[in-house]
């Protein structure tokens, strides 16, 4: 049986120790090669022209986005990346990757993952898929002013939700209401439809969402944009009534905060 040859790329040892014992459960893979850093990987892919890439993101020096955007068509895996970054999911599928793994890796995943290399890998229109999508990227580099970020547009108005080994979610920021949590657990609430997304509320503050978006209590965060009205209550601590009448309350710790984001003049 033919085997996959595969090249793992990630600058953490024991992630690429993790998912090589994940991998040894799937006999359709031969792990073929390990590589830390992007240089390292690219030469190994014109020596051995794996067919499959777990290819990490975040990397010292180059990222994983810049691999895929120096692959060559004579020298042109399938990708599949694992991160523990929710927020590059947008850009992960702009330059076609098979799939998109967040860590830790789930095996029911993992396994949808290599069925999918398996189903598409020898298909041209897939190879030539890709190769458009890293001379777009190619492209866009070009055209981007020295010293300023690319504009990903969808990544900007969307979070992007991993549940479990269910399919990316693309949830725009405008439709969430409110987001609270539990642990390492959080629950994004829109209208119609509740996401369950692993993230800690820090993080999710800190470096993903809008500045529309405020925390009110210890384990909450909502949508000053949903906010239909503040009702007071005792010891300084508020009600949030939100536009689809839900009550959220307000802790000492936020409420001068968010009056001071609710008054007509801020």
């Amino acid at each position: 049986m033919n085997t996959l040859k595969t090249l793992l790329v990630d600058d953490e040892p024991s992630a690429i120790e993790g998912l090589a014992i994940r991998l040894a459960a799937f006999p359709e893979v031969t792990i073929i090669g390990q590589a830390s850093t992007v240089d390292q990987a690219l030469a190994f892919i014109h020596q051995c022209a794996p067919d499959l890439i777990f290819l990490d993101i975040e990397m010292p020096g180059k990222s994983g986005f810049e691999l895929v955007k120096q692959l060559q068509p004579e020298a042109c895996p399938a990708i599949v990346f694992v991160t523990a970054f929710h927020q590059y999911a947008v850009q992960a599928f702009e330059v076609r990757a098979l799939d998109y793994l967040l860590k830790p890796v789930k095996t029911e995943r993992l396994a949808e993952a290599i069925a999918r290399v398996s189903d598409s890998l020898y298909r041209p229109a897939s190879k030539q898929q890709l190769l458009g999508a890293v001379d777009q990227l190619q492209q866009r580099e070009q055209q981007t002013p020295v010293g300023t970020e690319p504009d990903y547009s969808i990544h900007q108005d969307k979070l992007v939700i991993q549940d479990g080994h269910q399919p990316v979610q693309l949830v725009p920021y405008s439709d969430i209401l409110w987001i609270d949590a539990a642990g390492d657990y959080m629950c994004v609430h829109t209208q119609q439809d509740t996401f369950v997304m692993r993230a800690r509320l820090k993080s999710l503050i800190k470096e993903t969402l809008p500045a529309s978006f405020l925390q009110i209590h210890k384990s909450t965060i909502v949508n000053l944009k949903h906010i239909h009205s503040l009702e007071p209550l005792s010891n300084s601590e508020y009600r949030v009534i939100l536009s689809n009448q839900k009550l959220l309350k307000v802790s000492r710790t936020f409420s001068r905060e968010l009056k001071a984001r609710l008054s007509p003049n801020h």
